[in-house]
């Protein structure tokens, strides 16, 4: 006899009880210590921007990237299981300047741009802590900071005074801006921040490379320009600068018509990796077909190829 199974299901109080469980048995820790020192498989996460909480499409992604990291980890291959959170850029400012009402730029060089920086900062900090929640949430497994420790950095981010705080690698003394500098280093060595000192020194050891090696330049750029946030459309720089024209080569495959011996429909592709998976052709019935023979071959294709939808 089986137990009865009710049609009636609570998923998230299963989810919960779940993510209880991985816990409880600590079940993400022994894998990433049985597979320590096994063969690399390296995967570092493309950071979202950590300015607001996650949507669909943000969950939907980390599923696939949780789904492949598991994958490999299963076939015995050491991980990483570093997630990383994009911390910088027009999305961050604009919605700070929304919170503190401003109307221009001219109001954050009032405000002061330390200050506006750390502001910043801060709102960084909190919604890091709000999708590491939702991440666990959504079973995602990584080496998370705690989201109580990235939300005491943001509420201390304006005290200029060294004070004593618990890590992972316990008690350090530093000032909040030092360890909001070493995120994804030690002390933390969890989730990567792209305004970590790291990564701003790299950035600036490679500007300080190219003009010792006379690459860097000052000229003009014709673009659109965004009045109100006071930089370039970088759309616009990515459509007319960043793309080129270029010549493949693409396949012609035929399809053999299989009431009509000596017959095929031409097909013309440009992801030839999804024929082996194809089981049938489409055919417009408004298009006009031309139909030419080779040999003793016939072959049909379109004269105008149809536009995607």
């Amino acid at each position: 006899m089986f137990d009865r199974v009710t049609p009636q299901n609570d998923w998230p109080a299963m989810e919960r009880r779940i993510l209880a469980w991985w816990k409880e048995t600590d079940a993400f820790g022994k894998l990433a210590r049985q597979n320590a020192g096994a063969e690399p498989w390296s995967f570092q996460d493309g950071p979202i921007t950590a300015n607001n909480p996650m949507g669909v499409h943000h969950a939907w992604g980390r599923s696939f990237k949780d789904v492949w990291s598991r994958f490999f980890s299963m076939q015995g291959r050491d991980l990483r299981w570093q997630n990383g959170f994009d911390c910088q850029g027009l999305w961050v400012e604009v919605e700070v300047e929304k919170s503190l009402g401003f109307k221009s730029k001219r109001d954050i060089e009032a405000y002061g741009i330390d200050a506006f920086v750390r502001r910043c900062k801060e709102r960084v900090l909190r919604y890091a802590a709000v999708q590491t929640e939702q991440s666990i949430r959504l079973g995602m497994w990584m080496h998370w900071d705690d989201p109580a420790d990235l939300r005491f950095l943001a509420d201390h981010i304006d005290e200029a005074e060294a004070l004593t705080v618990d890590t992972p690698a316990g008690p350090v003394t530093a000032t909040v801006e030092q360890l909001v500098g070493q995120l994804g280093k030690w002390p933390w060595n969890k989730s990567y921040f792209t305004f970590a000192d790291t990564n701003n020194y790299l950035i600036w050891r490679f500007l300080k490379e190219c003009h010792r090696r006379g690459w860097v330049y000052r000229g003009r750029d014709v673009m659109p320009w965004c009045a109100r946030c006071g930089t370039g459309l970088s759309q616009h720089e990515i459509a007319t600068e960043g793309y080129q024209d270029l010549t493949h080569k693409s396949p012609t495959v035929r399809f053999p018509l299989v009431d009509r011996p000596g017959e095929s429909l031409l097909v013309w592709t440009t992801t030839p990796w999804t024929l082996s998976a194809n089981v049938s052709a489409a055919v417009g019935p408004e298009l006009t077909y031309l139909k030419v023979r080779q040999g003793t071959t016939s072959c049909t294709w379109p004269r105008a190829r149809p536009r995607r939808p």
